[in-house]
């Protein structure tokens, strides 16, 4: 198929929801959604085997995740996507922003770290070198918020603005390339904010609330951009097949709309996940104090009877 809006493309019926959601594979990620599903279910049945149990809720996070990519990127979406804007939209906002949410709500890096087995003296295995990575300097640096929020931002203004869109969606290699850098930005700006997997750059929850926040507005912004401008601003948009019967600059408002509205379901969901995760954190604190409590307790209690059985001895 050719992504420049030729070819098949040309001949797409008008849009309706049956149609987009049909199966229509786009091999890369087709692949990519069965490895990642393949690879999990394999770590769970090697802690199954072992004894250990994994929280059925991570797996069914993990799952949605990858699913929610495979109904993006492999179906008659992804052809819809090429030449109408806010299906494009709708593409990215949900793998830049809902999937890479669902992923680390599933904890993949700690279930890796947990299944892999552990290399033998001397050796690295790809549990060790999984280690290496996650407390390499690269990863500091491409999870710290200094990074994280201007790459998150940099990702609408710096591609939707510049000639960079177009070349990019004007071949099939460019297209996927977009795609899997929308995932990844999504995957590095959540991870240190709400994931549950351990990692170089782990802020207090007041501190990632801020960072959740710092990113949104510039989201919101972007999208009322798009809905204000008085003509089409991208180039693959502007001249949509007359098979689809629609406008350039509707599709381009409805695209500007699903950015704006975007930009507050997530940050619902993580807020809520952050708040969770806050109170949890809390209560195994609180439950840690009193053990100490409890020990510090035993203790003063034993001392006590030791300095009364003392008592009792100079006593006989």
């Amino acid at each position: 198929m050719d992504h420049s809006g030729h070819g098949m493309t040309m001949d797409l019926p008008p849009f309706t929801l049956g149609r987009a959601l049909q199966f229509s594979s786009d091999p890369f990620f087709l692949v990519g959604c069965l490895l990642a599903l393949g690879l999990y279910g394999w770590a769970m049945v090697r802690l199954r085997r072992r004894g250990d149990s994994w929280p059925v809720g991570r797996a069914i996070s993990f799952a949605i995740g990858v699913l929610t990519v495979a109904l993006v990127m492999c179906t008659k979406l992804n052809e819809y996507g090429m030449v109408m804007f806010s299906v494009h939209m709708v593409q990215h906002m949900v793998i830049s922003m809902l999937s890479p949410i669902l992923l680390l709500l599933g904890a993949p890096i700690t279930l890796a770290l947990r299944a892999l087995p552990v290399a033998g003296r001397g050796r690295k295995g790809p549990r060790e070198l999984l280690l290496m990575l996650l407390h390499s300097r690269y990863m500091k640096v491409i999870t710290h918020p200094a990074f994280t929020i201007p790459l998150f931002i940099a990702s609408l203004y710096a591609l939707y603005f510049t000639p960079l869109f177009d070349f990019l969606m004007g071949s099939t290699p460019g297209h996927i390339a977009m795609m899997v850098h929308f995932l990844a930005v999504g995957l590095v700006f959540f991870w240190p904010i709400m994931g549950v997997d351990p990692g170089p750059h782990r802020p207090g929850y007041v501190m990632r609330m801020l960072e959740l926040f710092a990113g949104m507005p510039f989201h919101a912004f972007f999208g009322i951009a798009l809905m204000m401008a008085t003509q089409p601003m991208i180039g693959t948009y502007m001249n949509p097949p007359a098979s689809l019967g629609i406008d350039a600059l509707a599709d381009q408002e409805a695209a500007g709309g699903i950015a704006w509205a975007f930009s507050e379901i997530p940050s619902v969901v993580v807020l809520v996940a952050l708040l969770f995760q806050w109170r949890k954190s809390e209560e195994r604190e609180a439950r840690r104090k009193d053990r100490a409590a409890d020990r510090d307790g035993d203790k003063e209690l034993e001392a006590y009877n030791a300095y009364l059985a003392s008592l009792h001895a100079r006593g006989q």
